[in-house]
């Protein structure tokens, strides 16, 4: 049965009690922007440190919207770790679109892409949408607003390269993904369409989407899903991590790299412990 829990309720005990729900979990599932890292932003050394600690007690699997070489840039080269841990780290961006694991250097194993044809309707569907929702962007963008990821077509409101707080501001006063969501999904109905950090959409094909990248994992890595773990900041609604939930994973909500530094401590300590 799925476990959720909102560590926003809980004390330190709570949280250390919320560890001990995965000491027997043989693969810890981790999204990327806003759980193990500040969106589009570099992981502090601190959490390198005690994700360095756990890939030494546990299998880790990364999925985040992001690309290859976003995933590389916001986490994989400020991790100080041998190769040999390296081999128990797990890359999915784009949602499990790709998967990429270490063998003397990071290798793609599979990578699903969008044909030419489709990208260009999805494109012109989102233009289409955003006049629908009579959308008004915003005075000041920095970089593109729409990312063709390969597997995956991204709008960012602000543009690719927006700072945390221009983005927390928008996210906060001028949301407007629900009715663009909503729009979309009426338009490409052969697609998945939903909400990835704090300005973003993520287009996929049908049936694309966090699950679909756990799956991917039971199947490439032989991991059954009651022995995975997940832990993201985006379990409710629209959130690019709600899908999860779907497969019966134990999830565990966050609120941010915070939160989630404590937990994996406490899971530390935890083995310690034994």
């Amino acid at each position: 049965m799925l476990e959720y829990f909102n560590l926003s309720l809980f004390s330190d005990r709570m949280s250390w009690m919320a560890s001990q729900k995965f000491r027997d979990k043989d693969l810890i599932v981790f999204d990327l922007d806003g759980t193990l890292t500040p969106s589009k932003s570099s992981v502090q050394p601190d959490m390198a440190r005690v994700l360095a600690a756990l890939l030494a007690q546990k299998k880790v699997a990364v999925i985040g919207g992001g690309k290859y070489s976003q995933f590389k840039k916001q986490l994989v080269l400020h991790l100080r770790v041998t190769p040999e841990l390296l081999r128990n780290l797990f890359l999915f961006p784009t949602v499990g679109t790709s998967f990429y694991r270490y063998h003397h250097g990071w290798k793609p194993v599979y990578e699903k892409s969008f044909p030419l044809r489709e990208k260009k309707k999805i494109k012109a569907a989102l233009k289409t949408a955003l006049k629908t929702i009579h959308y008004q962007s915003p005075q000041r963008l920095w970089g593109r607003t729409t990312e063709d990821r390969h597997t995956q077509i991204t709008f960012s409101a602000l543009g690719q390269r927006a700072p945390l707080k221009a983005k927390e501001k928008w996210n906060k006063k001028s949301d407007i993904r629900t009715p663009l969501i909503k729009e979309l999904r009426r338009l490409l109905p052969e697609c998945s369409v939903h909400q990835g950090g704090l300005t973003s959409v993520d287009i996929t094909e049908k049936g694309i989407d966090k699950a679909y990248g756990i799956r991917q994992m039971q199947k490439h890595l032989r991991i059954p899903e009651r022995k995975m773990l997940f832990i993201g900041d985006d379990l409710k609604g629209h959130g690019n991590d709600a899908p999860v939930k779907k497969t019966g994973v134990e999830c565990i909500a966050v609120r941010g790299p915070k939160e989630t530094k404590q937990i994996i401590k406490e899971t530390l300590k935890s083995a310690v412990a034994d």
